[in-house]
Order: structure tokens, then C-alpha cells, then sequence
């Protein structure tokens, strides 16, 4: 059963509509995805209504933005199976509310750089619940400024330093773990090595922090989904995989399904609840792997 467990959608910063997606997997042969958009749960539902219908089973999901404060970094963690996803709609709406703060910061940058209009903007940002720098850019292809998202206008505009720069607050990782937990979620720690959050996860598996970690990421780099993996095994820790799927919003062309879920992984995600599906640990020492990464 080919299962793509991190999708998004237009509720966040995917191109495609939840319906869309949905039928995406069901002509690409893929059985299970989970809808994992940016701080939002709001297309988990129609997605997994529509999926219904059509034979493609949806696990609803969310991907939060955080930050680790020993680095200053950026982390997301993926939220899986939640019992009681409305107890972390305030953490939701606070960093929703601060990325379209940023957002319509940007956009008043650019539009004294770029002759596109606000309703411009706001037509590409369409559903979604915050207003993304991909929308921005969408429009300035739109008007012909630009031809690809993120290519060199993106750079001038949006990299550390760009014309058009502006921080968003992420509020604490572990605070935001613990939230995940309360709400009797399943926190998994998305994509370790885009952020190079690699001794991140070697602390949060060894304090028991996290539930899981995404081990096959389309992002990763040689020998990341190894050394994830073992660190998964070492501390019973669920492992998923994810495409992390944008659409055309994506910084190189990656399809649905290009990473996937192995199927006695996502057994384990199902009946991890009643903790049926906990594996038994290897020896492993968090010293050696940080050697490993020296």
C-alpha cells in the first residue's frame, strides 16, 4: 500500500486544491496520503471527504512551524492522528496570523518595486491561511516579471538580506511538541536535514520528545535517511516518508509519491495510539552519532 504522509495544499502553500490532490494520488497509484499543511488543518477534511468518495484514504494532518532556540533555526515538526486538533487551533492562528503579517509586509515592499496590485496577490493566495512568498511570486510571473518562483527574483527579493525580507516568529519547538502531545497528537520531526537539525533530533529522541522522524524526505542528502533510521530504531521511534509535495510551488519538480511511507510503518502509525505499535530498541549512543556527523 504506497502511502505520501506530507502534502500540501492550497490551505497553505501548495498549488493544488485538496480535491485535486486527492485525485493526483488516486491516478498515481497512491493508496494513503496525509494532508499536512503549513499551521493549519483546515483542508484536512474536504480532502478526506472527497477521498471518500473516490478510494483514496486521507489521514488528516499539520506541519508546524517552530524554531530551535539553541540555534536560532528553523524546524517543522508533522502532526499525525490528533485526537484533539481544536486545542491547537491558538497555536495555529497565532502563527498564522504572523506569517500574513509578514506576508503583507513583503507584498507592500514589492509593490513599490513591481506594478502588481494586492488583489493580484490575494487571488493566487486564494483558501489558504496565510499569505505565502510563493503567491507573491506567482503574481510577478503572472504579470511578467519573473518565470519561475525560485529563481533570481526570489532571491532579490526574499533571501536573508532581499529587498523584500521579513522575519516571522516561530515560537519554540519543544513548546510546540508538547502542545502536539496535549492534544494527544503524534509528533513527528519533519525533514532533519533540510534545516541541518540533525543534533536537534539526536536531543529530542534522547529526551523522549518526539514520537517519530521523517526518514525518507525528497530533500534528503546521502545518507540521511540511514543515519535518521537508526537513530529511529535506537529510540523505538516511528519512521514516515514523506514527498513534503508543493505542486509548481516547489523549488525543484518533485511528483506525488516520490518518497513513500513503508507499510509496516504506517501499520505502527495506526495502532500507535494504543501503543501497539512500538518496536523494541537497539543499543545506540547519541555520542557516536554526532561524531559520525563531525
Amino acid at each position: 500500500m504506497a502511502a505520501d504522509l506530507h502534502c500540501h495544499t492550497k490551505y497553505s502553500d501548495g498549488s493544488l486544491t485538496a480535491e485535486e490532490l486527492v485525485l493526483l494520488a488516486r491516478r498515481s497509484g497512491i493508496d494513503t496520503i496525509a494532508v499536512t499543511d503549513h499551521d493549519t488543518f483546515a483542508g484536512c477534511e474536504r480532502a478526506a471527504s472527497f477521498g471518500r468518495k473516490i478510494g483514496v484514504r486521507v489521514l488528516p494532518g499539520a506541519e508546524f512551524s517552530c524554531v530551535d532556540p539553541q540555534t536560532g533555526r528553523k524546524a517543522h515538526v508533522l502532526c499525525y492522528q490528533c485526537s484533539n486538533p481544536e486545542r491547537l487551533e491558538p497555536l495555529c492562528r497565532k502563527t498564522c496570523e504572523a506569517r500574513r503579517k509578514a506576508g503583507e509586509a513583503m507584498l507592500k515592499k514589492v509593490m513599490a518595486l513591481y506594478p502588481i496590485s494586492p488583489q493580484m496577490v490575494l487571488r493566487r493566495a486564494g483558501c489558504s491561511t496565510s499569505l505565502f512568498k510563493q503567491h507573491i511570486m506567482h503574481a510577478l510571473i503572472d504579470a511578467g516579471y519573473a518565470h519561475e518562483i525560485f529563481g533570481p527574483v526570489f532571491q532579490k527579493l526574499f533571501s536573508r538580506g532581499g529587498l523584500a525580507s521579513e522575519p516571522v516568529p516561530y515560537p519554540d519547538v519543544h513548546a510546540v511538541l508538547k502542545e502536539i502531545r496535549q492534544a494527544g497528537g503524534i509528533a513527528v520531526l519533519a525533514h532533519p536535514g533540510e534545516y541541518d537539525s540533525y543534533r536537534l533530533l539526536e536531543q529530542l529522541a534522547a529526551d523522549h520528545e518526539i514520537d517519530g522522524v521523517e526518514v525518507w524526505h525528497s530533500k534528503n542528502k546521502a545518507g540521511d535517511a540511514e543515519k535518521f533510521e537508526t537513530i529511529a530504531r535506537a529510540g523505538n521511534l516511528l519512521m514516515t516518508g514523506g514527498t513534503d509535495f508543493h505542486g509548481m510551488y516547489s523549488k525543484v519538480p518533485v511528483h506525488l509519491g516520490t518518497c513513500l511511507t513503508p507499510d509496516d510503518q504506517l501499520q505502527r502509525l495506526e495502532n500507535w495510539k494504543n501503543g501497539c505499535g512500538k518496536i523494541e530498541s537497539a543499543p545506540y549512543r547519541i555520542k557516536d552519532s554526532m561524531e559520525e556527523q563531525k
